[in-house]
């Protein structure tokens, strides 16, 4: 079985509408896959539909993956099969799109601030696919749009990097606030790309008292050696190993993967779903 845990489409920072992942997916003999947003859920809704109406076969399972910060640090978590319904996971997911747009707005002023420019939110707000997650991508694409700068990795350099005069964090949920809200909407929370974290040894066991149910260890960043440490971390934990290509672009450009690249193992899939079934027990 071809499984990705891991996709995005154009409702955040992807290139590709869900419409045109499922037809890759199923080109590529994909049997199930996750679109993982980042703070939103549209993408996954288009793609179910799409699926649906076509009688396409291909298993697509609810997915997210929220951007949270922890001690200056972003720690993204997944979750999967929560009740989308559920009325605290959609504050919360109100509340990160409430801080995408303020973030933005922090950037551009800044921005125009420093080199006199005469950037628009609006500017970016129309290169964001309607009820999409905005974002660091929109933002560079209205900077080159306004001359300042030739190329995304110019802008990123000068004006959207980590440590750059013009750049804000954006004000998020915590890691823990993530996890408990998937969680207690039905969900699987896993930890995301475990090889961003500084020090993941100490801050997944205490996720786990929020509901922490899995660990990536499968994932594009991750060598071999890594893969084998995060797994066997998951194991010594008890908690559930995921993967994904975390794909963006059907390209090679900024070092991202194909669709679909086939290095999950099965087993994955076999995981999710019993700790699917073990967490609607859990909460019947």
């Amino acid at each position: 079985m071809k499984i990705d845990l891991h996709i995005h489409s154009t409702y955040s920072d992807g290139v590709l509408s869900p419409e045109e992942l499922v037809k890759l997916a199923v080109s590529i003999n994909l049997n199930a896959i996750a679109i993982t947003d980042h703070d939103n859920i549209v993408g996954y809704k288009k793609a179910s539909d799409y699926i649906k109406e076509n009688n396409i076969p291909l298993e697509i399972i609810p997915g997210i993956e929220v951007n949270t910060l922890f001690k200056g640090e972003e720690v993204h978590i997944l979750g999967y099969f929560m009740d989308m319904e559920d009325k605290a996971f959609k504050e919360m997911l109100k509340k990160q799109q409430a801080a995408r747009i303020a973030q933005t707005k922090e950037i551009i002023k800044l921005i125009n601030k420093q080199e006199g420019s005469n950037i628009k939110f609006e500017d970016v707000k129309k290169l964001t696919v309607e009820n999409g997650s905005m974002g660091r991508p929109h933002i560079a694409k209205a900077v080159i749009a306004s001359g300042l700068t030739g190329n995304l990795s110019e802008t990123y350099a000068k004006f959207i990097n980590d440590k750059s005069p013009t750049y804000t964090q954006r004000k998020t949920v915590s890691p823990h606030e993530a996890v408990e809200t998937i969680y207690d909407a039905g969900g699987i929370p896993v930890i995301a790309h475990p090889c961003d974290i500084e020090n993941p040894e100490k801050l997944i066991p205490d996720l786990m008292n929020y509901g922490l149910r899995g660990i990536e260890a499968y994932h594009r960043k991750h060598s071999p050696a890594m893969v084998e440490y995060f797994s066997s971390l998951a194991e010594k934990l008890g908690l559930i190993v995921t993967g994904g290509s975390d794909f963006h672009s059907p390209s090679l450009v900024n070092g991202q993967i194909l669709l679909g690249k086939n290095f999950i193992p099965e087993k994955i899939y076999d995981e999710l779903m019993k700790e699917k079934k073990r967490i609607e027990i859990a909460h019947s």
